[in-house]
């Protein structure tokens, strides 16, 4: 997922349990690994899979969750079925369920071997994945007043469920006795899949004495709250927080698209003839770089920069306190000096000084280049009327002035040829020529807002299916803001063939009713980058869920989607897909290649606000503070960095949900300029061979990266691609800077 763009959920079990960064393995007992791309067995989803029996209790045998998922295709989530007080029982039976087959595997009398141990560990979870997989829609996409509260009563339970699988001391140890003996004949996949599954226990305390684990249950216990207030927090402010205008003239400057969206949402708060900005990134970025008004440009800004950070039961600073000192103090009981040190250890980086080697490597020529932005910028300015210091709101709206003076280009040219739907036509195509994919809509697929479309995913030669992908695009009430993917279910093939079903998600503004939706060329960008994400789930080819997909180290899971986003610009998706709104004409030439040089423009201030995000969450997962005022942390750190005046984080501490609404991106935000190392160097293979299009390198990245998850090193699987490590210079020559000798 891509700094910009929010984050991914992913559903195996003990990645979710110990928060840490996902891990993969690959093709047991000898037998073919099935690719994406291979003829597939019909999924059999009336049969239930191992381990999973009906529920006895008449009222659980009627809970949708607790089934396995009707109709074709392995079956499908039941949206139209699941209502809010399934969910608690459903959590309830699911998790226990879950302890009575692990307790299965550990008292097992039978020498423990991967098939009577780790294989049914992998099984032990798949009811409880379903129901997690449905409670992450109704939390991301559906989360009502009524679902926050029982969000809130259910989160510590969940918690305790996770600290009770990782701290089972019998299976632990009859996991290490497995993973010890050599005798085997384990395939390299069902190795890793040890690997995995042993570290990720050891590193969620399974080896502690019982005085740690039960502090470290309780700690947990409590991060679990914390994480759901700290988004609750968020997501109040985003829902409550809205800014209402009386005349169409206060929207000046701004796109009928977008006045037409604005006044759509204030006739859903019954403020019919007004218009409302929302507090959300899609409806305030349009204002920031767009409006006129410089006050209401202030006004958007100080309200979202302000989220979570207003006086009041929506003040998330004393919530980052406290889940700062709690992380610190887990950290030391693991083992660590800091959170910082415990997250790095399975990522590709390592080390927090590796990370802070490259920060530093690339802040220094952006903040060089912003100093240049905002000269440009200011001389502009020093024309206005009365004249003005370019300040933080100014700065997308003046960088707009320049982009069109320089280039004769501005987001009023390009928009009327980026219409949603064919957008979405466009990365479809990509998929096809790529990876042989095809798309067809599934009518009648159970979906949980008529936002929703539901897509087959299909072998183009073979037309055999290869998942379900799941397309939610509109901003609404209750939806978290930002993008995101999500994994509803993980492939494997190890007790038959099991078909991947993700998402994803968007918050894009909806103009009138029945007219085309356009979005702007970030928002596309945002598109391809999620859609990278869903390939990476629909081509896996893992044998294991805990190894399938997206279960990668976390600064290499963002390798997939951001190469995707440089298919966008390519003449392939411009020529077919960017058709004019009302000619239906496609982009002009001229108008791509203004388009191709500019394409470096602004990078100064994109790159710096997201550097500024990655130094502050490196910098507090590495302080031994015992108690951080999270303000004065963030201004001094910012302080001491040399942040421009001009510029603010693009993710503010107290709205950080990357790092605070779990511990999934926690020391861990830098992971998308890591992987963006990568995505400028895997590019440059495609740029080096026959083009966008070039199929043999397709097929390449297909094989050695999207399809086999973290069946094997990340390292080694970029290099088989790549057929070499990756350098820094790539990315330099992306974002315009200066490439280092």
């Amino acid at each position: 997922m891509h700094a910009k763009f929010g984050f991914i959920l992913v559903l195996t079990l003990v990645g979710a349990l110990v928060a840490a960064p996902l891990t993969g393995c690959r093709d047991p007992g000898g037998q073919k690994t099935t690719t994406a791309t291979d003829p597939m067995p019909d999924p059999k989803p009336e049969e239930p899979p191992v381990d999973e029996k009906p529920a006895e209790d008449p009222a659980l045998a009627k809970n949708p969750l607790l089934r396995p998922w009707p109709g074709e295709h392995g079956g499908l989530p039941p949206f139209d079925q699941v209502k809010l007080e399934h969910f608690a029982p459903a959590l309830e039976k699911a998790m226990a369920d879950a302890l009575a087959a692990l307790d299965r595997i550990a008292d097992d009398p039978a020498a423990p071997t991967f098939q009577n141990t780790f294989e049914p560990y992998e099984r032990a979870f798949r009811v409880y994945n379903r129901v997690r997989a449905v409670f992450g829609v109704w939390s991301g996409g559906l989360n009502t007043p009524e679902f926050q509260a029982l969000e809130r009563e259910l989160a510590p339970s969940m918690a305790a469920f996770q600290d009770r699988v990782t701290q089972h001391g019998k299976l632990f140890r009859r996991m290490g006795d497995t993973y010890k003996n050599k005798s085997l004949g384990l395939t390299p996949e069902q190795e890793r899949l040890q690997w995995k599954i042993v570290d990720d226990f050891r590193r969620a305390g399974a080896a502690l004495d019982d005085s740690a684990k039960a502090r470290l249950a309780a700690i947990n216990l409590r991060l679990a709250a914390l994480f759901t207030q700290f988004g609750q927090n968020v997501l109040a402010d985003e829902t409550d927080q809205f800014l209402v205008l009386e005349k169409e003239a206060d929207l000046a400057g701004l796109p009928q698209s977008f006045k037409d969206a604005a006044a759509a949402e204030a006739k859903s708060r019954n403020l019919e003839g007004r218009w409302v900005i929302r507090n959300t990134r899609s409806s305030v970025d349009p204002v920031l770089a767009l409006a006129d008004r410089r006050d209401l440009r202030e006004k958007a800004w100080r309200m979202f920069v302000g989220r979570g950070d207003n006086a009041g039961k929506t003040d998330n600073k004393p919530v980052i306190t406290e889940i700062l000192a709690l992380r610190l103090e887990r950290a030391k009981l693991l083992g660590h000096a800091t959170h910082a040190h415990w997250r790095l250890q399975n990522t590709m980086a390592k080390t927090p000084e590796a990370v802070m080697t490259l920060l530093d490597a690339v802040w220094k020529p952006a903040r060089a280049r912003v100093t240049e932005e905002v000269r440009d910028m200011q001389a502009l300015a020093n024309r206005s009327k009365p004249r003005i210091k370019i300040e933080a709101w100014d700065y997308k709206y003046f960088s707009e002035k320049v982009r069109k003076q320089k280039f004769a280009l501005d987001e009023a040219q390009i928009k009327p040829y980026l219409q949603l739907d064919k957008m979405r036509e466009a990365m479809f195509w990509v998929a096809q020529e790529l990876f042989e994919l095809t798309f067809t809509r599934l009518e009648g697929a159970p979906v949980f807002h008529p936002d929703v479309t539901v897509w087959l995913v299909s072998n183009q030669a073979t037309k055999r299916p290869v998942g379900v992908f799941y397309f939610d695009p509109f901003a609404r009430s209750g939806k978290r803001s930002g993008a995101w993917a999500s994994a509803y279910r993980l492939h494997e093939d190890f007790d038959g063939q099991v078909l991947p079903v993700v998402s994803n998600n968007c918050n894009f503004l909806k103009g009138k009713e029945g007219e085309p939706v356009l979005i702007s060329w970030t928002d596309a960008t945002t598109l391809f980058h999620e859609f990278g994400h869903a390939l990476h789930g629909l081509l896996s080819a893992a044998r294991y869920p805990s190894l399938a997909g997206t279960q990668v180290f976390r600064d290499y899971v963002e390798l997939p989607s951001q190469i995707l986003e440089h298919w966008l610009p390519t003449p392939g998706v411009l020529g077919r897909f960017a058709l004019h709104v009302e000619t239906g004409k496609p982009i002009p030439d001229d108008l791509v290649k203004k388009l191709e040089r500019a394409a470096t423009f602004n990078q100064g201030y994109f790159t710096t606000e997201f550097l500024a995000s990655a130094y502050v969450d490196m910098k507090l997962h590495l302080s031994t503070q015992e108690s951080i005022d999270p303000a004065a942390f963030e201004r001094d750190t910012l302080k001491a960095l040399g942040m421009p005046a001009e510029i603010v984080m693009r993710h503010r501490t107290p709205q950080f949900l990357h790092i605070f609404s779990s511990d999934s991106y926690s020391a861990g935000y830098y992971s998308y300029l890591w992987a963006d190392v990568l995505t400028a160097d895997g590019f440059d293979a495609f740029l080096e061979g026959q083009g966008p299009m070039d199929k043999a390198v397709a097929r390449r990245f297909r094989d050695h990266v999207l399809s086999v998850g973290n069946t094997i090193d990340p390292a080694d699987g970029y290099r088989k691609f790549r057929g070499q490590d990756p350098t820094v210079a790539p990315l330099m020559r992306k974002r315009g800077f200066p490439v280092p000798k």
